[in-house]
């Protein structure tokens, strides 16, 4: 299997790796965290100049003919700056719904907008009572007409403060829980009768509660067909969790790194730590962790294009080996910098909250070790 980059793919790295290292020093993303905003627009709009934004896109779609592997490059290079910009939700989330099963119109008005950076999306489908199943959805789409009005109530809306638009699981028929019944909408965040309570995440991020009371939509905002919306989801989760785990390789490199500087500066007994063996172990158990993760997301990457079945064992591999990865290395970056790892003035502890917070989303360790064993 060829695991080499195109020339355009390390172009692309570069010039992210540039950007991230010129827009991303630790101080200026602290600054940036703490606004008011929450985030820089201003890189955005770079972000859309430079081409990212519309990079796994077809040119079919007004894209640049890109696909996952793309993304993954593009993740990664995010993980290392701990980029706080909406990549996910509005490229790979919002943009694989509408490749996937967005009509022509819907195509012709979104996607153009992600390229451009002049629309930016929050895919709204978890719960308070949940629990990682797409399909357990208390939110309603009732039909009305040729309308549908939705009621509900969707948590943790990550990128949602400063989304345009939103794209949302609903139930449109059966039981709780049924998979019969799920449907995707897209709409504008400002349609009457949507509300929200925006704060700041463990990791630095921004998101939202979202609650839509009466909040009707035209049929056009129906995303495939109705009722049938799951399998949709579940394809888009899966691409968006392979790129969550490139995010995290990213991060992953990063804090070992910064370990390993740290293990030859700080001094104990009149020698820098990294001369004790144990210390030395721990750092090898960490990059050894990083490979893993590293190797398990490639093989995920790969296997979107696969069959369902081939597709969610490769990236609930994935999601479980770079989870427990995710953990090991944060764990032990923040144990070898000692009090210092875990202070807001050193960023070790940034990186440390962000490898946390991938656990929790599409899906932890347990639910994807259950999803594996369920699928084997």
């Amino acid at each position: 299997m060829d695991f080499n980059f195109t020339e355009e793919q390390g172009m692309v790295r570069d010039s992210l790796s540039r950007l991230v290292r010129e827009q991303y020093g630790f101080e200026e993303r602290r600054k940036a965290i703490a606004s008011a905003d929450g985030w820089r627009p201003e890189v955005w709009a770079q972000l859309a100049e430079l081409g990212i934004l519309g990079m796994p896109f077809s040119e079919a779609d007004g894209g640049f003919g890109g696909d996952a592997v793309d993304a993954m490059v593009i993740m990664e290079e995010f993980g290392k700056g701990l980029v706080i910009e909406p990549f996910l939700p509005t490229v790979v989330c919002a943009g694989g719904f509408l490749k996937h099963g967005g009509t022509a119109a819907q195509k012709e008005e979104h996607i153009g907008a992600i390229v451009s950076g002049t629309a930016v999306f929050a895919f709204a489908y978890a719960e308070p009572r949940g629990r990682y199943d797409y399909a357990d959805l208390e939110t309603t789409a009732r039909k009305d007409g040729g309308a549908y009005v939705l009621n509900g109530h969707k948590a943790v809306v990550i990128g949602a403060p400063w989304a345009s638009h939103l794209v949302v699981t609903a139930s449109t028929g059966g039981e709780r829980r049924d998979r019969g019944g799920v449907s995707v909408f897209v709409l504008a965040k400002d349609t009457p009768g949507v509300t929200t309570r925006d704060y700041v995440t463990v990791d630095g991020r921004r998101a939202s509660e979202v609650f839509f009371e009466n909040a009707a939509v035209g049929a056009e905002a129906l995303i495939g067909a109705e009722g049938e919306g799951l399998a949709l989801i579940e394809r888009v989760t899966d691409e968006a969790i392979a790129a969550l785990c490139a995010e995290a390789c990213g991060a992953m490199k990063v804090a070992h790194a910064m370990t390993v500087e740290y293990s030859r500066q700080r001094k104990q007994f009149g020698v820098p730590i990294g001369s004790f063996q144990v210390l030395q172990h721990r750092m090898v158990d960490m990059y050894t962790a990083y490979e893993t993760a590293v190797s398990l997301t490639y093989l995920a990457t790969l296997r979107l294009g696969s069959d369902e079945r081939t597709r969610k064992l490769a990236v609930s591999a994935a999601k479980v080996g770079v989870g427990q990865s995710a953990r090991l290395i944060g764990q032990e970056a923040v144990q070898i910098h000692g009090g210092n790892g875990v202070t807001d003035e050193y960023a070790i502890g940034h990186y440390f909250k962000r490898l946390t917070i991938f656990d929790s989303e599409f899906g932890n360790v347990d639910h994807h070790l259950k999803r594996h064993v369920a699928l084997s």
